[in-house]
């Protein structure tokens, strides 16, 4: 309905598992929806904060391709930062931080974000415990800021149960496209699910603000996770459908100039075996 914002609730598509054809179908049509918020924000100067946080394994990065995969990364911009630096690690521990906060027509997801303090540096013992008290004291007066200057701030934790998120750990051993996820501090903190669940409820006692709640999205279904994260988004984020007129291409006019005979080198057809590793390591 032009100009008018649909109203989203959380996709409701059965508890069965969830097929393909039945999610891609969904997302597409979420995927229409977070274009037009994507014209919105830009349109209207909005600035929106995306905060997701979960164990290892919970699915946050898959549900930050499916927000991002169809909008313009120069509107949605997704911060996941490494491990401070030693001068990072001298300065006031929101400030590394503060400078990856969205200007005016931005959306920034943060995948992790401040609350490390809150989780793995608690837990796995990168900050002193009142290092971790005195920032579950001062975030909700960060936060304040932050939605009194107009930032729209969304936070959401994945929540998975510890035989999936084994499940999910194991696969990534075994598959070589998902090693790379499992980080050493991924199988150190493994051990740790108890202190993590702790972690988690200590957090969400203290930063759980009427002006920036917590969202907590079951994520037992990694298809069903991106659905009901993208229609929750669309709901709290307002926007309507930027009036806009039909695009139409002109004619084009290829006149008689064929180009230059240039021996261009085109890359050979694919093969199987042309990428095969006992052929990489004799090209080696």
């Amino acid at each position: 309905m032009a100009g008018k914002k649909q109203d989203f609730p959380a996709t409701e598509l059965g508890k069965e598992a969830l097929g393909n054809k039945a999610y891609e179908k969904e997302l597409k049509r979420l995927h229409v929806e977070l274009v037009k918020l994507q014209q919105w924000v830009v349109h209207k100067g909005l600035k929106v904060c995306i905060v997701f946080e979960g164990r290892d394994g919970a699915g946050k990065g898959g549900t930050i391709k499916a927000i991002t995969e169809r909008v313009s990364p120069r509107v949605f911009r997704v911060v996941a930062l490494p491990a401070p630096t030693d001068r990072e690690k001298s300065q006031m521990y929101v400030q590394r931080y503060i400078g990856h906060l969205p200007a005016a027509g931005e959306v920034v997801i943060f995948d992790r974000s401040w609350y490390n303090r809150a989780g793995v540096e608690k837990v796995m013992g990168f900050c002193t415990p009142e290092q971790a008290k005195g920032f579950l004291a001062a975030v909700p007066g960060v936060e304040r800021a932050m939605v009194e200057s107009g930032v729209i701030l969304l936070k959401y934790w994945l929540e998975v149960s510890p035989q999936e998120q084994e499940r999910r750990l194991r696969d990534r051993i075994t598959d070589g496209r998902k090693i790379w996820k499992l980080s050493p501090m991924d199988v150190k903190s493994f051990t740790r699910w108890d202190d993590y669940t702790r972690a988690r409820d200590e957090m969400f006692a203290a930063s759980d603000s009427s002006w920036a709640p917590w969202f907590v999205a079951r994520s037992e279904d990694k298809k069903r996770v991106r659905l009901n994260v993208i229609s929750h988004l669309l709901k709290h984020v307002p926007y309507e459908a930027e009036p806009s007129e039909k695009v139409k291409l002109p004619k084009r006019k290829i006149g008689s100039y064929q180009g230059v005979d240039y021996p261009f080198k085109y890359i050979p057809e694919y093969s199987p075996s042309a990428v095969s590793p006992k052929k990489i390591r004799k090209a080696k």
